[in-house]
């Protein structure tokens, strides 16, 4: 459906995820791609009109930390530790991929994260203008960032292209692309490139997305090299002084590395089931969400969580911080839902747009399909949704008002044009290894 359609969905309960807010009975209006009114009852003439009876309306899950590439290679590689997944595995078969072989991996990801109800992503990966294209023909909203290794000299091509893809992409589908800069990691980037890329951030007003302590061997590393954690040696480098910063992971933290993330612009994605799939470690958020740092939700690549699918991981996000404190009233579900929607898109630093269900932000939500054995009874409606519901009870999925699934039925790309492209593609790139 085009975007600019008028179109109302009647009869559905609204979780706006508005803190304070409480779910309720009622109607949206979506003019021009965004919400202009949402009422009790709404009468006004409309294109085409959406039966919400017996689903839930809330906004769009926003996966903070993907990439999205990787599909191709999901369940390729599992039950392996993390440095021989990485070097015999992952990187040997990432090393074959075209451009078209990115382009189809992001649209396979783009075809499960809509019918599973994310509707924006933060993706770091390589041939970012295939990854582009895909976001813009797939219907979907993206926070795209080339990542930059700076262990070998390239004589600047990845910053380069770095460059290109804000220059080129930044705004792209109907504004529905917005870049970063990615440096990746600590480990991979030495101080003086790492600074060089902090500094430009800061002067154009470029958010910044780098993972960050994600395995006990990147602390020890660094640590060797610079007597410092990988906190501390961002912090001294300047990341956090003016600049807009998504953390990807943040497991091994320690409570002074904390103390120098508090005030920062930005925050951390929690990826809960790569980290377990990978035995990385629990993440500490509940000591960051005590001291104000935001923290979001996402997957990681389908590399290594293998679903993309973020209902999975508000439940694994919520257990295991339940389970680390030896609390159950701790990170109860309407928090660990308010993760993966406005927290996430404060992240993207989208917010303003996405991320709760108001008049006069961007139309990205979707429709639960309440009508399941085990979406029944209703009691607790933040509950049921995050400790019972799964991608699979998305009906209906709309990003910038385009409705790009509706009763199950991909509508924004051709699933069997994809499934082809990514099962073919997929077969080359991990043969022999």
């Amino acid at each position: 459906m085009n975007s600019r359609k008028r179109f109302v969905i009647k009869g559905c309960q609204i979780l706006t995820m508005v803190r304070g807010d409480q779910p309720f009975f009622g109607d949206l209006l979506i003019e021009g791609g965004y919400i202009t009114r949402i009422a009790a009852s709404i009468d006004e003439q409309a294109d085409h009109v959406i039966d919400g009876i017996g689903k839930v309306a809330m906004p769009g899950l926003i996966n903070a930390h993907n990439h999205a590439g990787m599909s191709l290679l999901r369940g390729f590689s599992d039950d392996l530790k993390l440095m021989d997944w990485l070097d015999k595995k992952m990187l040997p078969a990432e090393a074959r991929m075209t451009k078209e072989d990115i382009y189809w991996g992001t649209m396979l990801s783009a075809a499960e994260m809509i019918a599973s109800g994310t509707t924006a992503f933060a993706d770091m990966y390589v041939q970012m203008d295939a990854v582009a294209q895909a976001v813009v023909d797939s219907g979907m909203r993206a926070a795209l960032t080339r990542g930059l290794v700076f262990l070998e000299d390239d004589g600047g091509q990845r910053m380069k292209e770095a460059l290109d893809l804000i220059e080129s992409w930044t705004g792209a589908g109907d504004g529905r692309i917005t870049t970063m800069l990615g440096p990746h990691a600590p480990y991979t980037c030495p101080p003086q490139p790492l600074k060089e890329v902090i500094d430009l951030a800061r002067s154009r007003n470029i958010p910044i997305h780098i993972h960050l302590a994600e395995t006990v061997e990147e602390v020890e590393k660094i640590s060797e090299r610079y007597q410092r954690t990988p906190t501390e040696y961002l912090h001294e480098l300047g990341l956090f002084a003016g600049n807009h910063v998504l953390l990807a992971h943040g497991v091994h933290l320690t409570q002074a590395d904390i103390k120098l993330l508090c005030g920062m612009r930005g925050g951390v994605s929690h990826n809960p089931v790569s980290n377990l799939k990978l035995a990385c470690g629990i993440a500490p958020i509940r000591g960051m969400i005590e001291q104000g740092i935001t923290v979001g939700i996402g997957t990681d690549g389908a590399g290594s969580a293998t679903t993309l699918d973020m209902f999975a991981e508000i439940k694994a996000a919520a257990w295991m911080q339940k389970l680390d404190a030896g609390d159950p009233t701790v990170l109860p579900a309407e928090q660990a839902m308010r993760m993966a929607t406005i927290e996430s898109a404060k992240l993207l630093r989208i917010d303003s747009e996405v991320g709760t269900l108001e008049v006069g932000k961007r139309a990205d939500l979707i429709l639960i399909d309440l009508n399941k054995p085990h979406l029944q009874p209703v009691h607790d409606l933040y509950s049921l949704i995050a400790y019972s519901a799964t991608g699979a009870d998305v009906d209906t999925t709309i990003v910038n008002g385009q409705i790009l699934m509706q009763g199950r039925q991909l509508l924004s790309l051709s699933w069997e044009e994809t499934r082809l492209e990514a099962a073919k593609r997929a077969k080359r790139l991990v043969s022999g290894l």
